[in-house]
């Protein structure tokens, strides 16, 4: 039976990196399925002993705002929504006090509230949320991507790590103090 099981297991594995999914814009009718996706995530950090996302952020009404403001993205496989991440496009205020040096002071797009669904963590999605934002950035003529994560967020620090962000210093919002990283999308003209 165990055998069947690890077979099944591998089987569905292939699966799941065999999916084809979708880049998109959320919709108001996306709102529902994004918001327990936040929840999922919300837990994970909570077991994980994170501080990310214990103090009621994000809530319900960003995801909205999100959404009306043309932030909302997300991945779809097979019509089913898999990954969050609001992508911004128009600045960060908290980034114009970094403690520590931006890479590049030219415009720049920005990730926030990045989730992945249960069900697909661990396949590579938050990346690959991450490699079309990049993709979506270079086509809208911006070379320079930035994010900031909790000192906790190992699962977050990693991925950056791995696709090439470099630590620039530290950001101070509300919550508190936050790792903010940049990657230069091309190389430099001139």
């Amino acid at each position: 039976m165990i055998f069947f099981r690890s077979i099944f297991v591998l089987i569905l594995n292939k699966i799941i990196e065999c999916m084809i999914v979708q880049f998109r814009k959320a919709i108001e009718d996306d709102a529902e399925r994004i918001w327990a996706i936040i929840q999922q995530a919300k837990t994970q950090m909570r077991e994980l002993n994170s501080k990310q996302w214990q103090d009621g952020y994000p809530a319900p009404q960003n995801i909205t705002s999100d959404i009306k403001h043309g932030y909302g993205y997300v991945l779809c496989s097979e019509g089913c929504v898999i990954a969050y991440g609001a992508v911004i496009f128009n600045g960060e205020p908290a980034y114009e006090a970094i403690d520590g040096k931006w890479l590049s002071e030219e415009p720049y797009v920005v990730v926030h509230r990045l989730a992945v669904a249960d069900e697909v963590k661990q396949r590579g999605m938050a990346t690959e949320f991450m490699q079309k934002v990049e993709q979506l950035s270079c086509e809208k003529g911006v070379y320079s991507f930035r994010v900031d994560t909790n000192f906790d967020n190992h699962y977050m620090l990693r991925m950056l790590s791995t696709l090439g962000f470099l630590y620039c210093g530290q950001v101070k919002y509300d919550q508190g103090l936050r790792q903010a990283y940049e990657k230069i999308l091309r190389e430099r003209q001139g």
